[in-house]
């Protein structure tokens, strides 16, 4: 699928996704103030997708799209979607190189419980990563963890918690290791054994912090309803 060393395109895919993410701090006051009162995974997604399509400098290196659809063949040869990436950074017109992001939200209050959606960011997200479900034949993918209460260390030591309880689930190798953060945006990254071609694929992983009074003018109701907690 990939012309080159294989290394030398996981590290443009390390690089794209550092830019990506410093174009996402940059604009991130356009992508908040676009959103509702009670933003749930997709309307976060959405504004972020339609910010950065609209930056000149993001337009010069990719086409970012919102629920990407990979495709594959089956062995008949005929070909079907393999679902929806929630976002992609794709990179050519053959729609096969492709930088994708899973966005889940974390420490999120419904109904006045809270929840830290760990587990699902690891069971959801994670592991269609290495399912290959998501990313077949990329050496790298990303997740993209919206920390609702803007508490991004207690939100870490959850994923961290999740990802070694499951972590055959997700044929954890090595990791968590820590990158360096863009901005505000804490980064670490795991590596892991994709399931059925044996290869490896590394995961980088970004927490945004929420938090009261950020969205628009006014303060965001944690409380508010959402999908997927």
């Amino acid at each position: 699928m990939h012309i080159g060393n294989p290394s030398d395109w996981a590290e443009r895919l390390r690089k794209l996704d550092v830019f990506f993410l410093q174009r996402l701090v940059a604009l991130w006051p356009r992508c908040i103030a676009a959103l509702p009162a009670y933003p749930d995974e997709d309307s976060i997604t959405i504004s972020i997708v339609n910010t950065i399509s609209r930056d000149p400098e993001a337009r010069r290196l990719f086409y970012l799209e919102f629920h990407y659809e990979p495709i594959s063949y089956n062995v008949d040869g005929w070909v079907y979607s393999k679902g929806q990436i929630d976002m992609a950074l794709v990179l050519d017109s053959k729609r096969d190189q492709y930088l994708a992001y899973e966005c889940k939200r974390l420490n999120v209050i419904w109904k006045g419980k809270y929840s830290s959606l760990a587990t699902r960011y690891v069971r959801e997200g994670v592991a269609r990563f290495v399912s290959e479900k998501y990313a077949a034949g990329l050496p790298v993918g990303c997740m993209l963890g919206y920390v609702m209460d803007g508490d991004i260390t207690k939100a870490r030591l959850a994923l961290e918690t999740a990802m070694n309880v499951h972590r055959e689930a997700i044929a954890l190798q090595w990791g968590p290791v820590d990158d360096k953060p863009v901005g505000t945006v804490e980064r670490f990254s795991t590596g892991h054994v994709r399931k059925i071609s044996g290869d490896h694929i590394e995961m980088r992983h970004a927490l945004l912090a929420f938090g009261v009074g950020v969205i628009g003018a006014g303060t965001v109701n944690l409380r508010g309803p959402g999908k997927g907690v």
